[in-house]
């Protein structure tokens, strides 16, 4: 922050009504104001002073708010900015958050927006240590080029209030991430509510997603809040966001535009304060080409893309988890922990998981289960049953497993994974070629240790 106790921001705008406004809203909050009214003037502000935030209009007399965004992301990234756009400008604020901006504001400005804004963005205070990927409490664990790239992008985002879209494979770690983004953000302090948008029935989304008055339909004894509403001034965070039928998807877009959801029984909208993080191991872009993802509401998640690498991407790390995962669970059971033979360390660094770190923690376990003794071997691992399994040989390792439970549990646990691969990891449609309901699936990957 700058030298004195009070918050300093900057406000940019041309039009005295505005800049009276937000000045005045500003002082009533014990935060210091300078005024600029053109890019040229706030060039010189920033040139001299260190601000706490920066509030900027969009159009200036000689030039565009953007400009100052630029400006700031290169010169004084610690300190955030929010745009300040017409009413119904939301193609401009999104370009806004694209180039670097930490919020936007629409005219005519609501004041309780503007606290709830300038109060989160005043939280955020520059932590050097975190911003080198540092931090000792970081569960983002790797020393790969890849996983370094995401830690820093994880630093730079948590900062912004932008609707982020998560990417990965199953297993990748995505969720992870997610809280990663909430804890290093503003918002920490208040909730982070997970959601398997796959693991909802879609008659009931709407009452789980925004709630339901007494009454609104049988069975609604009583009030209930929805998801919206448990994470607000917090992190809504959407699994599997992709998996949300048509009628869920203009729904939620509604709710985003208009920052408001309504519950069911009620004609009245309950205003929402979130930030939005939403992820898929599907490629959204081909749901949306294949017109199983409405394109609008996509462009509205999608902001800014995070990528989280898979683990045959980032090999070098597997030592590292592998570790970190058996330390995990010798503290759980209270055992010591185990090491790993150098040929067992070899074998798990030359498999491929396709479940990714998931998968690992799979494996492990269950060799931290098997072994005798306090290393873990390669056959502990079961590593060959799976890789010949996955080439479609699962009875030539008959005699590499302990007994014909284990065999068959092999052989299901091949059968599976490959309709998860075949079918993206989209576990409903993975269900369906294999003859089982979904429940029944989940079951089975639960029983295999294939899901958490």
């Amino acid at each position: 922050m700058n030298d004195s106790k009070q918050p300093l921001v900057l406000i940019i705008d041309d039009e005295p009504d505005i800049l009276e406004l937000l000045d005045l809203t500003l002082q009533r909050m014990q935060v210091k104001t300078c005024s600029a009214v053109s890019v040229a003037e706030a060039m010189q502000q920033l040139e001299t002073q260190r601000f706490d935030l920066c509030l900027t209009d969009m159009r200036l007399p000689d030039g565009d708010g953007l400009d100052i965004v630029r400006h700031i992301q290169q010169h004084h990234p610690h300190t955030p900015i929010a745009m300040i756009t017409a009413y119904g400008s939301l193609d401009t604020a999104i370009c806004a958050l694209k180039a670097g901006a930490f919020d936007f504001l629409t005219k005519p400005v609501d004041l309780q927006r503007l606290r709830d804004l300038v109060n989160s963005a005043l939280r955020l205070t520059p932590n050097t240590e975190q911003d080198s990927g540092l931090a000792e409490d970081d569960p983002i664990l790797g020393i790969s080029p890849p996983i370094q790239q995401l830690r820093r992008q994880i630093n730079k985002l948590a900062r912004s209030q932008a609707p982020l879209y998560i990417s990965g494979e199953s297993g990748s770690g995505k969720e992870l991430v997610a809280r990663r983004i909430h804890a290093l953000g503003s918002r920490n302090e208040q909730p982070f509510v997970p959601v398997n948008c796959g693991a909802i029935p879609s008659e009931l989304m709407e009452s789980e997603f925004f709630g339901h008055r007494k009454g609104s339909f049988t069975g609604a004894v009583a009030d209930k809040p929805g998801l919206f509403q448990a994470a607000s001034g917090g992190t809504l965070f959407l699994d599997e966001v992709a998996d949300l039928p048509m009628a869920m998807q203009v729904k939620l877009l509604r709710a985003i535009q208009e920052k408001a959801v309504r519950p069911l029984g009620t004609q009245q909208e309950e205003p929402v304060d979130i930030r939005l993080l939403c992820a898929t191991h599907k490629d959204l872009a081909a749901e949306v080409t294949a017109g199983r993802f409405r394109q609008d509401l996509f462009y509205r998640i999608n902001v800014i893309e995070l990528r989280v690498p898979p683990l045959r991407e980032r090999r070098e790390d597997i030592p590292l988890l592998s570790r970190h995962i058996l330390a995990r669970l010798a503290d759980r059971n209270q055992m010591p922990v185990p090491e790993l033979a150098r040929e067992s360390l070899e074998s798990l660094c030359n498999y491929r998981f396709p479940g990714n770190v998931r998968e690992l923690e799979n494996v492990l376990e269950r060799a931290f289960t098997l072994c005798e003794g306090q290393t873990i071997r390669v056959d502990d691992l079961h590593l060959s049953a799976l890789t010949s399994n996955s080439k479609g040989n699962p009875s030539s390792n008959l005699n590499e497993i302990d007994s014909l439970e284990d065999f068959l549990d092999n052989i299901e646990r091949t059968a599976i994974t490959q309709a998860l691969e075949e079918t993206r990891w989209n576990k409903t449609a993975a269900a369906k070629r294999l003859g089982l309901t979904f429940r029944s699936l989940r079951y089975r990957l639960k029983k295999l240790g294939l899901e958490d």
